[in-house]
């Protein structure tokens, strides 16, 4: 029977002019109960015709009034506050009318119609108690037949606006019935107080109460909560079997932000980010306004991101150059339908291709340039030598040097933590870009301020565990972590950027900016949380493998070098590294050699000269860690950047000539680490570091190696 009512109410709207006539009954209604009253019940000395005659001048104001206010539109199994004050301003404006209807009677001889006043009250009391009480047992039947049989027993944490508007939201769920049996609130002057006949605590009363009352879920419905306290909150809850959801703050709803689902899980960013970041927003806006700027990478993770948060901001045009086809199409579609008033364009290219480069920066002439785009993939880099220095480091230094030659104001290039120490290609390749980088902001005949922006993993980013944890519990696992020891630093994409344009407006030319990561967040216990917020048990739903590290990667990541401090900035979360710096003549000699060779030599010599270059890189868990055993010189033999004794012996050495040069390429050509015998590479390195290959007065031109 019930199920049978719920379908009735389900596939039945009545129609306004039917709520119209039921209105109209129950007004008439009330006529009648307050003309009794009136007369004290003595139905014998009620004139029939004047009965009629004001019954029928009463029915007919409040019929007036219902069609101008509309009263009777709303469908009423969904009745609101605002429905029941539009029935207040509507019977009150009826019996304003029929009081000044009725007092122009009275003031003019003759007049035959006449309502006692004490009618008109007592029908505006009754109608509005009829008309409201109607909506109101029409909405609570519905809410009583569309409720399911289980109950989820919730405390909403918050006992505010948003609180209250959490209770309105669980209250109208119906795929389950929730019922919320307490408020917790920090503010102490709320505790052992009632909100809607529901008591408010503290956090840890309610905790132990809720124990006991089996409680299951907890709502999280405060506007700014600092990301410690939800994570403790979350953490606590978890260990109980709470589930835990957020109920999305007011500026999300006024924004159009909202979910499909009002109220949604805890995501894992709710926990490892970091409190909202105060940027000067005045003094970016300034920097930036009418700018023409070049988003290089702009489809991926940081770039898009880069992107968005620049469109916040007066600009002129973006321009956003990316490789990858689809991703750059879907970002366009993307702004079509957020920022339709946006300026911007899309350009495919390969930022290592210089022509194709020389023509954008001619085409845009842009002012600002964002470098993001780079590979990032550590194993993959680490297979692939060639390309982390063909794109992350030739690449950089086309953009750098186009940036230089047509007098961009300023460059701002995103790398990594991996840089700092690195044990891989990928860290190395943007070690060297943060050398270049750092070396053309000492050249006093530039205009460009070059400015380098180091941080730690991003959550959500492209090649971050936490989707690919994700798509391992959604799959019923296994997770698998590499180590069980192994940390990272983490931030949310959006922080990430934000700190990046702050950067970027307050830099002015060789400054590495390293953001506050936080505390470092051990992979494991991210994992498990991961499995936690899912509401699975570890080792009962789902399990943790443990598969080693992966080729390049270590356990702990840096932020700085051991021989690195750091300089406040007036933004807390931005330091600025003090690193040692480079002279440009031998930074971009030496990286035009290795870009050189990048078409001679195989993987093995192709990540020797890396190693010369940077003598801080030392592989781990690598097949390159050989050439870390062979290489017995010393620091300063190796660094190619400072030492003058390297570049005297190699002015004595002659070049090759163009047929030497062409076989070197044939026999080298196809060579990997996978085909040539580790002899063969040990013997084939230390001939390339006695020999000179190349003329160096040639090296200047790191477009050489296209010719």
């Amino acid at each position: 029977m019930k199920k049978k009512l719920f379908d009735l109410f389900n596939r039945r709207i009545l129609s306004p002019w039917w709520i119209f006539v039921i209105d109209l009954f129950l007004v008439s209604f009330a006529f009648i109960i307050a003309y009794v009253v009136r007369l004290n019940f003595n139905l014998p000395n009620i004139s029939v015709w004047d009965f009629l005659v004001a019954g029928g001048c009463c029915i007919g104001v409040y019929a007036f009034c219902f069609l101008i206010f509309s009263s009777y539109k709303g469908v009423i199994r969904h009745t609101e506050l605002r429905e029941l004050i539009r029935l207040i301003y509507t019977t009150f404006s009826a019996v304003v009318l029929l009081f000044i209807f009725d007092f122009i009677n009275q003031v003019f001889d003759g007049g035959v119609i006449h309502v006692p006043y004490l009618v008109l009250v007592l029908q505006f009391i009754f109608s509005l108690f009829f008309l409201t009480g109607f909506r109101l047992l029409v909405r609570e039947v519905y809410a009583y037949l569309s409720k399911v049989e289980k109950t989820k027993k919730t405390i909403i944490y918050g006992a505010g606006d948003l609180g209250l508007l959490a209770l309105e939201i669980l209250n109208k769920e119906r795929k389950e019935n929730y019922e919320v049996v307490g408020f917790v609130d920090d503010d102490k002057n709320k505790w052992a107080t009632h909100l809607r006949d529901i008591q408010v605590s503290s956090f840890p009363k309610a905790l132990k109460n809720g124990m006991k009352k089996g409680v299951t879920m907890l709502v999280l419905a405060v506007s700014k909560m600092r990301k410690e306290k939800i994570s403790e909150i979350t953490e606590l809850c978890l260990e109980n079997n709470w589930e835990v959801k957020v109920l999305p703050a007011f500026d999300d709803w006024i924004d159009g932000k909202m979910p499909a689902k009002n109220v949604r899980d805890v995501k894992i960013e709710d926990l490892l980010g970091r409190d909202e970041i105060q940027l000067n927003l005045q003094r970016i806006s300034q920097s930036l306004i009418g700018k023409t700027i070049l988003v290089s990478g702009a489809a991926g993770s940081i770039g898009s991101e880069i992107v968005r948060q620049l469109l916040r901001f007066p600009i002129g045009k973006l321009v956003l150059l990316d490789q990858a086809e689809s991703a750059l199409y879907d970002l366009e579609q993307e702004l079509n339908s957020k920022y339709k008033k946006a300026s911007f364009e899309l350009v495919i290219g390969d930022i290592s291709n210089s022509v194709r480069m020389r023509r954008i920066f001619e085409h845009f002439t842009p002012e600002i340039v964002f470098n993001a785009a780079a590979y990032k993939h550590v194993p993959l880099m680490e297979d692939n030598p060639y390309e982390a220095l063909n794109v992350n480091v030739g690449g950089t230094k086309i953009l750098a040097d186009l940036s230089v030659e047509f007098g961009i104001e300023k460059f701002v290039m995103i790398s990594t933590d991996k840089a700092v120490n690195p044990t891989n290609v990928m860290g190395a390749s943007k070690r060297i870009c943060e050398i270049y980088i750092q070396s053309l902001a000492q050249r006093g005949d530039i205009q460009t301020a070059f400015i380098t922006t180091r941080f730690g993993n991003v959550l959500g980013s492209n090649g971050s565990v936490v989707p690919l944890f994700k798509k391992q519990i959604e799959q019923g696992g296994p997770v698998r972590v590499t180590h069980p020891d192994i940390t990272r630093y983490f931030m949310t994409i959006p922080e990430a950027c934000q700190l990046v344009l702050e950067a970027g407006c307050m830099g002015r030319g060789g400054e590495i900016f390293v953001f506050d990561m936080g505390e470092p967040v051990k992979i494991l216990d991210l994992a498990k949380k991961m499995i936690r917020l899912a509401g699975l048990k570890l080792n009962v739903d789902i399990q943790i493998h443990f598969t080693g590290l992966r080729p390049g990667e270590k356990l702990y990541e840096e932020l700085l070098a051991t021989n690195e401090n750091t300089l406040p900035t007036h933004n807390d979360k931005i330091m600025i590294g003090q690193v040692r710096p480079h002279k440009y003549a031998e930074v971009n000699t030496a990286i035009s050699k290795i870009l050189y060779y990048l078409n001679v030599e195989n993987n093995e010599m192709i990540v020797a000269r890396m190693k010369e270059l940077i003598p801080e890189f030392i592989s781990k868990n690598s097949v390159y860690e050989l050439l870390d055993a062979t290489n017995h010189k010393t620091e300063d033999e190796l660094l190619l950047f400072s030492n003058p004794k390297i570049e005297s012996k190699e002015k004595g050495t002659q070049a090759l000539n163009s047929d030497t040069l062409n076989r070197r390429r044939s026999n080298m050509n196809g060579l990997t680490k996978k085909e040539t015998p580790v002899e063969v590479n040990r013997t084939s390195i230390v001939k390339l570091r006695k020999e000179k290959l190349i003329d160096p007065s040639l090296l200047n031109n790191h477009d050489l190696r296209n010719r």
